[in-house]
């Protein structure tokens, strides 16, 4: 079997975290790492709107991503990576074509067909 490296993304809509709550986000994924036979090679995080995608955080991710330095993205779940839907597909779309699959322990690999709705079909 062959052992895939991640990368841990974690974020919250918050301008700091009063809560702890990106380490216990980072705890979460690190621990669905180990179960899912990942290794952790690297991570980072960001703090404030999910609304952008050209946050700090995001930007280590995709530039990890063209470096090929890493297999999977682990993110806690996909509105983690933004809450507009067209911006969101469009970086999925990107980590993709960089061969990265995205794994989120609550929704499981997230895959462009997730996004998208099938068209009504007449009978």
């Amino acid at each position: 079997m062959d052992i895939k490296s991640a990368w841990i993304y974690c974020s919250i809509n918050a301008p700091e975290d009063t809560h702890g709550i990106l380490k216990g986000q980072y705890e979460r994924l690190e621990t669905y790492a180990s179960q899912m036979g990942f290794i952790v090679v690297g991570s980072s995080q960001d703090l404030g709107s999910s609304l952008h995608l050209n946050r700090p955080g995001l930007q280590s991710v995709l530039e990890a991503a063209k470096n090929e330095s890493f297999q999977v993205l682990l993110v806690d779940s996909v509105n983690r990576i933004g809450l507009d839907m067209s911006k969101t597909v469009s970086f999925v779309q990107t980590i993709n074509r960089c061969g990265i699959s995205i794994y989120s322990p609550i929704e499981g690999e997230i895959k462009l067909s997730d996004f998208t709705v099938p068209p009504f079909q007449l009978r």
